[in-house]
């Protein structure tokens, strides 16, 4: 990891190169392409250098090979130098970038010939031939090298027209960059010269549709999403870019706009962008241009990938590209010259030196870059340049672990900020557990010197102070292109300091957070002095959470300050407790383990909570809490407040019938996945004898039964009434019940929790033998009764009758005709002499607990045989009878 951090960093400094060699000579993976001819290693005692595969003698000098796509670097030199031990002379490999040795040349007009590191006058030109012989040279640019696969992770498109489509094409273009993970895929995602996008769709190479996601009506313009639970193939396909992205438009006139999903070497060091985009109606042509500051000079570093700019029929064509001021009238302050082909349209390049006028329209998002091309008919096309647009979350766990005098005070703040395209950035700050008065929060770099604080920007002005903490919020409208750089590459604190400790007794890193999925809102604090009772602990955290309209809980946590001993055994659970003071930790009624952990991250989503914890988290008394090895009642917690219309009869009236069937509230003991008899299916634990609807088709009905998950399809049960409806994202049409008012819940197996919305039949289902379909049961909605009655079998004419589906209830005839069959089958209609239950017979009016093989005794279950209605089962509720 240290190694291809060396070499990624790289792109964006001034090439500190010995450092890079080095890591480069530790380096033994396959994944770096070394020259094709390599000179045999030598023996033992040979002094001399390893470097890329190949052995060179002391003093040998070489410029490095990177191998395709990259090639020889020529603006960096190694050589072999000999050093001096006790016992012997030793070599190591020394590199520098030479570039700042190259001549001045005595033209006006130099340009960077291929294979060469200085640049050269017209008349030292070489002919084309040349040109096209040569490999395309890295022009001097240091680069990202993705050694390991599984470090290359983000993944960017460049969207333009259709070029043959049979619609016009679209004057619009998009940037799409993505991050693959385990299993999701997160995407940000802005247009331009286009309407507002409708949906994005990823494509295949077969063509085929495998994600669609709807664009919600939001009003920022960077669309936000996730595509979750991905399959190993789509992940396989996107990691071999394989996948296409479209952008698609509704309103109006449609336009489409697509492009391939690419790794690309510069994404891990940028931090400033632009679209470039073309002033002609229906071009089809656009660019996006990724930039990057060196860390220790003003050189602005930048990598252009082009679409439609160059025709296909051209096998090279020189463009120009340009840097230019907003404010001065698009005044010219750069220009730069270079060869390229509709083939391979991208290339790296590097505006040197910038002044401090230049920075500044940086950092105002006031400078344009922009690419033209020669000839009679040129093209250009052209975009302004802004910190990078993202919809991840720059956030910041303030802890005391993170101080520069380190300390346990069980105190925590927290730190949301956003960057606009104008350079503003806005902040919003909360510190929560301190012991004494707040006397300063301020921005930060890391100190240049031990415990000697480094502040760049001064809030205190804006904190609000308020007991045990206080709040800030504002806008930073000075914010210089170096700390915007900074900032994107997660190399800024916010620190907090409070009148017992003068060089702050809170701090924390500001990080670029993975977008979820989850609206960046202000989070909830997690602190050691909100435990009871309190903890003295040196780590804090916050946490994002959200009740969306299933009423499925979303949760982010992340935490700061937890030693690593600690992080193997991080476990965060949601408490719904009317006071703190209650707590009881021998109860688990309404505790929910969330998740275990590794590290400072944990995020998930719970689709069983319980009607009481629904309750709690509407009224503000429910708590998050991050437990440890050390502090196995609670480390960190903070109270958690999520207004939520979940609780059935607390919040008015029924609404959509919809809502009822996905209110499956399941009984959960704490730390479920101990449980020697718990399922895990989908990502998620679920108790001995629950059901639940799956993720990945809700026409099924899934329960577990030791371990062992058994998933069985919806029934739809035949419906008396005249109107029905279909809800969606329901497998079965319901009656039209707007006459009702009521609803009914039905309790199955000894516990588990259903809504049923008033005038809607099914079958019951009873694990594990799943659906009963002998039985259909009615929710009546004027008195919230379930009435259950047996399903009646025709009568039959044929003397051996069928039952086609091992599933269905009455048996048929065969297609040719027999003597009567006899009614003596506990599926079939029998005589009002006497009930069967299994191997058993019933007299009228006789009750019982029906038994199960491997099961037992079903106590929650009592069955009665009557004349009428042959054996019935009850469940609980007087008013749920079920017939046989």
């Amino acid at each position: 990891m240290e190694t291809a951090r060396a070499l990624l960093l790289c792109w964006a400094t001034s090439c500190a190169w010995p450092a890079v060699a080095a890591a480069t000579s530790r380096l033994k993976s396959p994944a770096l392409p070394i020259l094709s001819e390599r000179e045999p290693l030598p023996s033992k005692g040979v002094s001399g250098c390893s470097f890329g595969g190949r052995f060179y003698s002391l003093q040998d000098t070489w410029h490095p090979d990177l191998g395709e796509p990259f090639g020889i670097m020529h603006c960096v030199k190694c050589i072999c130098e000999p050093q001096r031990s006790k016992r012997k002379v030793y070599g190591k490999v020394s590199c520098k970038n030479i570039k700042q040795d190259c001549p001045e040349p005595n033209c006006d007009d130099p340009v960077l010939q291929p294979g060469h590191c200085c640049k050269s006058c017209e008349s030292d030109r070489q002919p084309m031939e040349t040109l096209t012989a040569e490999p395309k040279p890295p022009l001097c640019v240091c680069v990202c090298v993705c050694f390991n696969e599984s470090f290359c992770t983000d993944f960017v498109a460049l969207l333009t027209g259709l070029q043959d489509s049979w619609m016009p094409t679209s004057s619009g273009v998009a940037r799409a960059r993505f991050t693959l993970t385990r299993t999701s895929l997160s995407f940000s995602i802005t247009s331009q010269r286009m309407g507002q996008p409708s949906k994005v769709v990823l494509i295949n190479s077969d063509g085929s549709t495998v994600f669609e996601y709807r664009v919600p009506r939001t009003d920022t313009d960077v669309i936000c999403g996730v595509w979750k639970n991905m399959l190993k193939s789509h992940i396989q396909q996107v990691q071999a870019e394989q996948i296409r992205v479209s952008l698609v438009t509704a309103s109006g006139r449609r336009e489409e706009i697509q492009g391939k999903i690419i790794k690309h070497r510069a994404l891990f060091a940028e931090t400033f962008s632009a679209t470039l985009t073309s002033d002609k109606e229906h071009a089809g042509m656009g660019g996006i241009a990724m930039l990057t500051l060196s860390d220790t000079e003003n050189n602005l570093h930048f990598i252009l990938i082009l679409q439609g700019l160059i025709k296909p029929t051209h096998t090279g064509e020189w463009v120009h590209t340009l840097l230019q001021s907003e404010s001065r009238l698009h005044h010219l302050l750069r220009e730069m010259r270079a060869n390229i082909t509709s083939y391979d349209p991208d290339f790296a390049e590097v505006f040197t030196d910038l002044n401090s006028r230049e920075l500044f329209w940086l950092s105002r998002g006031q400078l344009q870059i922009a690419v033209e091309t020669e000839g009679n008919d040129p093209n250009q096309i052209s975009g302004f340049i802004t910190g990078r647009k993202s919809c991840d979350t720059l956030q910041s766990v303030m802890s005391s672990s993170e101080a520069l005098t380190p300390g346990k005070t069980g105190a925590v703040g927290s730190a949301i900020l956003h960057l606009h395209d104008n350079g503003t950035l806005h902040y919003q700050v909360q510190v929560a557990g301190v012991a004494s008065k707040v006397i300063g929060v301020t921005i930060e770099q890391k100190p240049q010197r031990r415990s000697k604080r480094s502040v760049l920007y001064d809030l205190t002005d804006a904190f609000s102070p308020s007991l045990g903490g206080g709040h800030a919020q504002g806008i930073l409208g000075r914010v210089e292109a170096r700390h915007i750089h900074m900032l994107l590459q997660n190399e800024l604190f916010i620190n907090t300091v409070t009148a017992t400790h003068p060089d702050g007794e809170l701090r924390g890193q500001i990080h670029s957070l993975l977008y979820g999925g989850l609206d960046a809102q202000m989070p909830f604090l997690l602190a050691g002095q909100f435990v009871s009772p309190p903890v003295w602990t040196s780590a804090a955290g916050h946490a994002w959470v959200s009740v969306d309209e299933q009423c499925h809980l979303h949760y982010e946590i992340v935490v700061n300050g937890l030693s690593k001993s600690d992080d193997l055994t991080i476990n965060a659970h949601l408490h719904g407790l009317a006071e703190i003071v209650d707590m009881d930790d021998s109860s688990t009624n309404h505790k929910r383990l969330l998740t275990g952990f590794y590290g400072s991250q944990a995020q998930g989503v719970l689709k069983d909570l319980s009607v009481e914890l629904l309750r709690h988290l509407d009224q503000g008394t429910a708590f998050i809490q991050v437990s440890t090895k050390l502090n196995p009642r609670g480390e960190i917690r903070g109270r958690v407040h999520v207004p939520n219309s979940c609780e059935f009869g607390t919040h008015g009236a029924l609404t959509e019938e919809a809502e009822f069937d996905d209110l499956v509230f399941v009984r959960d003991p704490e730390e479920l996945w101990k449980d020697p008899l718990t399922c895990f299916f989908e990502g998620e634990h679920h108790t001995h004898g629950s059901h639940w609807t799956p993720q990945y088709n809700t026409c099924f009905n899934c329960s577990c039964q030791k371990r062992t998950v058994i998933c069985d399809p919806v029934i739809c049960p035949t419906l008396s009434c005249s109107h029905t409806i279909q809800p969606e994202h329901k497998c079965c049409p319901v009656c039209d019940g707007k006459n009702v008012i009521g609803a009914c819940l039905t309790v199955l197996d000894c516990g588990d929790q259903k809504m049923h919305a008033p005038g809607t039949s099914w079958h019951p289902f009873v694990p594990p033998f799943g659906y009963i379909k002998c039985a259909v049961c009615t929710c009546k909605g004027d008195t919230g009764e379930v009435h259950c009655e047996k399903v009646t079998c025709p009568p039959l004419t044929c003397s051996q009758p069928i039952r086609r589906n091992p599933s269905d209830c009455c048996k048929e005839c065969p297609a040719e005709d027999m003597p009567l069959a006899e009614h003596g089958e506990m599926m079939q209609a029998d005589g009002p002499r006497h009930c069967k239950f299994g191997k058993n017979y019933y007299q009228n009016s006789e009750n019982w607990h029906p038994r199960v093989p491997l099961v037992g005794e079903m106590k929650c279950i009592t069955c009665w045989c009557d004349v009428c209605v042959q054996f019935l089962y009850q469940f609980l509720l007087p008013t749920v009878t079920l017939a046989d």
